[in-house]
């Protein structure tokens, strides 16, 4: 959570609303004050009738349009909602990261206000919540967006899914369930809310999917662009190092330099021996060249990986896990 964020939200006041609901539903919107009331009636009338009171946490990712005048509104009449507005947009992960501290609920549901997220589906990801799993991401597996959204998005996490080795349909799905301490614990920046089931995965939690119900967009357009398609990738490669090699960064730069370097060695003793055989010179064959050069940077790779191990150990003995339980 970005320090200026968490900063302005310690310094408001905020009441005390009653006892702490079992369910919070944390909501990030940008310009959509249209659909905000038609999706808090939508929860309203889901929540009835389970029978379950609920908290709302709206995070305002700072609108340009009346989205906020219509938030007050909806906290003035709803003593259950609360409100939180940013200066700025920050974008999707901060106002997640934001909602999830604030989040009281023993579950916690995410959902997108541009009403394509069927409210709905929230009794069905609490079930399959309950059948041992902390994290329920949502499957839209009908979709109704435009052909340039699905498409990038079905290759993103055919990708993502490859790479992370856990078999999730779509992982960007802004619908989903979670155990409390899964909210707590998973840190969530950048654009880091697409790896949300991956984070959790590689913390230790066990992530399950459902199909959910999609629906065509109401009112607005898509805030979808080419450009968070391409840091979607950057952040998965963060992921990747971060989660798997923050560890042991020799093992990830060791191989590389290892795979260079005998790659360099072959192709210079090959020619060496050539040469010593009379069979060519070495003065006109670029690719003794070219065999120093892998070597050198196959050495680059090994000596990056050691300086990352020397940096990392120290930190070793200090180690954080995610422990499930605790019996003393």
């Amino acid at each position: 959570m970005p320090a200026a964020i968490s900063q302005h939200l310690k310094s408001r006041t905020t009441r005390t609303r009653g006892a702490l609901p079992r369910i919070s539903v944390v909501v990030p919107l940008y310009n959509e004050e249209e659909s905000v009331p038609e999706l808090f009636e939508s929860l309203q009338q889901v929540f009835k009738q389970m029978g379950e009171p609920f908290e709302l946490i709206l995070v305002d990712d700072g609108s340009t349009d009346g989205s906020f005048r219509v938030l007050e509104d909806l906290h003035r009449r709803h003593k259950n909602i609360k409100v939180i507005r940013f200066r700025r947009n920050f974008g999707k992960s901060a106002a997640l990261s934001i909602g999830f501290a604030e989040a009281a609920g023993e579950f916690v549901i995410t959902l997108d206000a541009d009403l394509q997220d069927d409210p709905a589906e929230i009794p069905g990801l609490l079930q399959a919540l309950n059948d041992s799993y902390d994290l329920i991401s949502g499957w839209k597996r009908k979709r109704y967006d435009p052909i340039s959204k699905t498409i990038p998005s079905r290759f993103f996490n055919f990708v993502t899914a490859k790479l992370t080795g856990i078999p999730i349909h779509d992982f960007n799905c802004g619908l989903k369930a979670y155990r409390r301490e899964v909210v707590k614990e998973i840190n969530v920046y950048g654009e880091l809310h697409r790896y949300i089931p991956v984070l959790a995965h590689w913390a230790g939690y066990r992530v399950g999917e459902k199909v959910v119900q999609h629906h065509p967009r109401k009112y607005g357009r898509t805030k979808f662009g080419i450009s968070r398609f391409l840091r979607g990738f950057l952040d998965l490669m963060t992921i990747l190092f971060t989660t798997r090699y923050i560890r042991r960064p020799l093992h990830l730069f060791g191989v590389w330099g290892i795979i260079s370097f005998l790659i360099g060695a072959a192709i210079d003793i090959t020619l060496s021996i050539e040469w010593l055989l009379g069979r060519t010179s070495l003065s006109n064959r670029p690719l003794f060249l070219v065999g120093f050069l892998f070597i050198i940077i196959g050495v680059q790779f090994i000596s990056i990986g050691l300086l990352g191990e020397m940096i990392t150990r120290q930190e070793r003995d200090t180690q954080h896990y995610s422990i499930r339980e605790y019996l003393k």
